[in-house]
């Protein structure tokens, strides 16, 4: 496969056309296989669909069955495929046999190889805003978010969705399937990338860097985030008081300041909630699972994020500086709260008498104390 790919780059020829739908192949059996996708002969009694061959049909009915033949002699996970348990089997032993002629960059897998060559030859670039995509489904996606349309829709809620795959993800929420499980602590997800992104709370793997201060995030989302502390761009305005903010999420809980609203509800005592990771900390005090212990005091804790402000204590880091006075700060919430000195703002409204405060603490002290914790 490695060398018809070579052959494919260098020459740029496909040799057998399908007359049905023009596709073109290298080899004569890779056509074969895809006329029988046209033909239906190999078709799968449950959900129709057509496969290439005898083999491909008896994996994808292990789909159905839900069976898994193939072990890792690693970690035991299990796999419907010889392929998909040799390509995991990288993860592992670290090989990377797919490199490309360009860059001599590598890959464990010969699909990540051509997504790189389509990036890098602009095959599947958005004429709008010039993002260069991995596939043409991917631009037909991306596309969408251009002229906002969504074609998929949940028959349970109504909510309508890109692409299909982001439909079957949230379809998960209704059924409560988490079909994708962490092997170091058994939490369960609801699709692969949040298992990626939990996994590094294990692995403390961080491979997103800033490339100005080279700051290293878990995920993307604080990346770019982090990155408007350089660049000053924060194009989200509060229509409320007119502060500003880098991302709409952020600015979407900022404005619960305002409105109050708490749409997080603790299914247990039903204390509400503005933010979800505020209800998910909250929810330790039920189970009692504090499952991140400190390497230096070893005090356990519910929350990555609070653990790390806590590892602060020790070390004596203080990573969040004020741009005004250069003051510094272990928390980052405790520099948001110290800018209202500089900007005079009160950006928290008491709901029972409109008085207004710099800080959430003196806000929550005021209710407690002046209109006995309503």
């Amino acid at each position: 496969m490695k060398n018809s790919l070579n052959v494919h780059q260098q020459t740029g020829e496909k040799w057998y056309s399908c007359t049905q739908c023009e596709k073109r192949y290298l080899h004569q059996s890779a056509l074969s296989c895809h006329v029988n996708i046209h033909s239906g002969k190999y078709k799968c009694t449950e959900c129709g669909r057509c496969c290439g061959s005898r083999q491909d049909l008896a994996e994808h009915r292990r789909r159905h069955s839900g069976e898994k033949p193939f072990e890792c002699t690693v970690c035991s996970k299990r796999f419907t495929t010889s392929s998909s348990l040799a390509v995991h089997s990288r993860t592992h032993s670290g090989e990377k046999p797919f490199s490309c002629d360009e860059c001599e960059k590598r890959f464990s897998r010969q699909l990540y190889l051509r997504q790189h060559m389509n990036l890098q030859r602009d095959k599947y670039k958005c004429t709008e805003c010039g993002k260069c995509c991995q596939s043409s489904q991917h631009l037909a996606e991306h596309r969408r978010s251009h002229s906002g349309e969504k074609p998929f829709e949940c028959t349970v809620c109504s909510k309508r969705f890109t692409s299909s795959s982001y439909l079957v993800e949230h379809s998960r929420i209704h059924s409560g399937e988490k079909p994708f499980e962490c092997t170091v602590c058994s939490k369960r997800f609801i699709a692969s990338r949040c298992l990626v992104r939990h996994s590094r709370i294990h692995s403390g793997e961080k491979p997103y860097i800033c490339h100005v201060c080279d700051k290293a995030f878990s995920q993307s989302e604080p990346l770019n985030t982090h990155m408007s502390v350089h660049t000053g761009n924060k194009r989200y305005m509060c229509h409320m008081c007119h502060k500003t903010f880098s991302n709409s999420r952020v600015l979407n809980d900022h404005i619960r300041i305002h409105t109050g609203e708490k749409p997080y509800v603790c299914h247990v005592c039903d204390k509400a909630f503005m933010h979800h990771g505020t209800l998910r900390r909250h929810m330790s005090i039920h189970t009692g699972n504090k499952r991140y212990m400190c390497h230096m005091c070893d005090k356990t804790f519910s929350d990555s994020r609070v653990l790390n402000n806590h590892i602060r204590i020790h070390t004596g880091e203080k990573p969040y500086k004020c741009h005004v006075c250069d003051k510094a700060f272990r928390v980052c919430t405790t520099l948001y709260t110290h800018l209202g000195v500089h900007t005079r703002e009160k950006s928290y409204k008491c709901s029972l008498c409109d008085k207004t405060f710099r800080d959430k603490g003196n806000l929550y002290h005021h209710k407690r104390y002046m209109h006995n914790n309503n």
